[in-house]
């Protein structure tokens, strides 16, 4: 059995979008996880890997928070000697990148988005290119989610060994099971997401407000997710429930009884890897309203599992939504049922897993 490292940032994320893959590998090897959180420790000990808290600033670049999160890395890597590494996300592909390749242990890296590091400028912007080439040299793989991403990658002339494009994480189809389209004339648009501007909190706001003045009762409008270190939204998201516009029930570790019961998934966001929110609500057979970009327009047909609007521009945001609610209800069920039957097709998880299976092993056989 061969030792197998993973580095993340999130243990929701590791379960939620990586439960196929720790299942195959822990037939065949022995998991290690790095997660910096317990919201899904316990699940991922229950499934036999054995779990490490590693402290992550997700956000902004500390220069000792980071060097400390290289460090950890370090010391982890030397007590497991681990004979493949995986890393996941902006950080842990850096700092854990760069561990492997200084210990030349062979590490396997996913490109699950480029975040706003790529949208700076000068200096800052030169550096993270740096910093994800000097990473990336070495890896044996870099998985993208995206053609967009992979393009600006090779752009910078950042990359590994190979690369290799997959539908992001897939969709768990059993988890996210297809549910017969709400019945009645009432529309309830659901946001799922990091409350933060990148994901279009801003434009969904606008939207919800302006809607609620128009159809008033017709429409309702409903936030999930957790403040993502950016506290201000806090006081105007409240407001506006106290207002009647919008509802909030929080972060949820289990958001697919909030997708049966909505009409449609919102997410205006300014970039993505490969939205796992569209994956799921279109799994659940809900049309989605979305942002014509890469990481979401490969997920939903336009006019056909769902509406695209421009990002950052919230009267094309409205636009999309009232194009929705034009639509009768069985007009809007068969929509769901078609993006069911596209991620079947498309985006079960399986298929993803047994990419990176077949490239885990060839890799573990090559040593």
């Amino acid at each position: 059995m061969a030792k197998i490292l993973i580095l993340a940032n999130s243990s929701v994320g590791a379960y939620n979008f990586r439960n196929k893959l720790l299942e195959r590998l822990l037939k065949m090897h022995e998991v290690f996880i790095s997660v910096p959180d317990t919201n899904k420790t316990a699940e991922l000990e229950v499934e036999g890997c054995e779990v490490v808290n590693t402290p992550i600033n997700r956000r902004g670049m500390n220069p000792i928070e980071d060097f400390q999160l290289f460090w950890a890395y370090s010391k982890l890597i030397k007590r497991i000697k681990p004979d493949l590494v995986l890393t996941y996300t902006i950080k842990p592909n850096i700092y854990g990148g760069l561990c492997c390749r200084l210990k030349k242990i062979p590490y396997v890296t996913t490109i699950t988005g480029l975040g706003t590091s790529f949208q700076k400028q000068g200096f800052l912007k030169q550096m993270i290119i740096r910093m994800h080439r000097v990473s990336l040299k070495k890896a044996k793989c870099v998985f993208f989610q995206n053609e967009q991403n992979r393009q600006i990658f090779a752009e910078y002339r950042i990359g590994g060994k190979k690369s290799i494009l997959v539908n992001g994480s897939g969709v768990e189809l059993n988890w996210h099971t297809f549910e017969e389209y709400p019945s009645g004339g009432h529309t309830r648009f659901l946001f799922i997401g990091r409350i933060m501007k990148e994901k279009g909190i801003e434009e969904f706001l606008k939207a919800a407000e302006a809607l609620h003045t128009k159809y008033g009762e017709k429409v309702s409008f409903e936030i999930l997710g957790r403040y993502d270190e950016d506290y201000h939204y806090q006081e105007r998201l409240t407001d506006y429930e106290k207002r009647g516009i919008v509802s909030l029930s929080g972060f949820q570790t289990d958001v697919h009884p909030y997708i049966k019961a909505a009409s449609a998934i919102v997410l205006p966001t300014y970039h993505e890897g490969m939205s796992n929110v569209l994956m799921e609500a279109s799994a659940s057979g809900r049309p989605v309203v979305a942002s014509d970009i890469s990481g979401c327009r490969e997920i939903f047909e336009e006019g056909v599992t769902g509406f695209g609007c421009k990002p950052q521009d919230a009267e094309s945001l409205i636009t999309a939504m009232e194009k929705l609610m034009a639509l009768k209800p069985e007009e809007r069920a068969v929509m769901g049922r078609r993006a069911r039957e596209k991620m079947e097709r498309e985006f079960d998880r399986k298929l993803v897993t047994d990419v990176y299976i077949r490239e885990i092993e060839g890799i573990l056989q090559s040593r």
